[in-house]
């Protein structure tokens, strides 16, 4: 199993400048590669150049980038960007967002999401891979200046149809806070449509919370963090056969995030993520790889926890 750490801007009262806290940690610690997540605090570029600014040698992603708000030109450029002056190779990860917001925050209209994640995809793949001295884009006057940021190509799928994109053209398909069981089964669809699109599949990693002994702080955010996902199919499902179904109905009856995390059992934020003492945790890193997981995407509790220190260190490669 590998091991990469999320560096993304929670959207409470935590410090604005704690991703730049996580990736440093994750660096020291030997961690191969931290994610800039985006949001509506940091944008995926800005954030993996000050990443840059703070780490030495972990791989740097930026993203997932909601499509509906990008255009492939911006989002390869930006990747190249950030290679170009930290010198680290930059991946990209892209995915449909949520309308919530891609309207919500940027106001932009969030319609054939699947469609328009299958074409910038492809487009951002082959621009991706340009060379100096080529159009910036195919037809254009203009000549492409810096190098291929090197990194890989993530695609953020859960749907038939962003799974088949996934298959097409990225390097990694991503998934967010999952069961193992979910693992398993969106492993076997992967399968299927890289051998309907004539590829090797590419590899599956997954963000998930985690937090290895955890403070009642610490649960409590990873709590809220998964809060949003009780209404979403496929989540709602897991959640309410693990025994939160009031949980789940709450939601579904529009109870803000406060409620839902004082509804929810401390139990429910290990359905989804690796909460627990080192052992548990441990054990359920067995069972996403026994599922067919390759990579996880640490996403550390910070709350009582600076950083995520103890967990990261627990966690640790190095």
């Amino acid at each position: 199993m590998d091991f990469s750490v999320v560096a993304v801007a929670r959207e409470d009262d935590t410090p604005v400048e704690e991703p730049l806290r996580v990736a440093a940690l994750a660096d020291r610690l030997g961690y191969r590669e931290v994610w800039a997540g985006e949001g509506p605090t940091w944008d995926s570029f800005v954030l993996a150049a000050a990443l840059g600014n703070v780490t030495e040698r972990a791989a740097l992603t930026a993203g997932p980038v909601p499509v509906s708000v990008r255009d492939p030109m911006t989002i390869a450029r930006g990747a190249a960007s950030v290679a170009a002056v930290t010198g680290r190779a930059v991946g990209v990860a892209l995915g449909t967002s949520s309308k919530r917001v891609v309207e919500g925050v940027h106001g932009r209209p969030r319609v054939r999401p699947a469609a328009v994640l299958e074409e910038s995809a492809a487009a951002v793949r082959a621009l991706l891979h340009g060379a100096p001295g080529e159009p910036v884009v195919p037809g254009s006057p203009f000549l492409r200046r810096l190098a291929p940021p090197g990194g890989p190509l993530t695609v953020a799928a859960f749907g038939d149809r962003a799974i088949a994109t996934a298959a097409a053209h990225a390097d990694r398909m991503l998934l967010d806070v999952v069961s193992p069981e979910q693992v398993r089964d969106l492993r076997a669809r992967l399968v299927e449509a890289a051998r309907k699109a004539g590829r090797t599949p590419p590899t599956l990693a997954a963000w998930l919370p985690a937090a290895v002994d955890p403070a009642p702080q610490s649960l409590a955010q990873v709590l809220g963090s998964i809060a949003g996902y009780l209404t979403v199919p496929g989540y709602r499902e897991v959640f309410a056969a693990a025994g939160f179904a009031e949980a789940v109905e709450l939601a579904a009856s529009g109870a803000d995030r406060d409620t839902l995390v004082r509804v929810l059992p401390p139990e429910a934020a290990a359905t989804v993520g690796l909460v627990g003492d080192l052992a548990t945790v441990r054990a359920r890193i067995d069972a996403y790889a026994e599922a067919g997981l390759d990579e996880i995407a640490l996403v550390p509790a910070t709350a009582a926890d600076p950083a995520g220190d103890r967990t990261l260190k627990a966690l640790s490669p190095a």
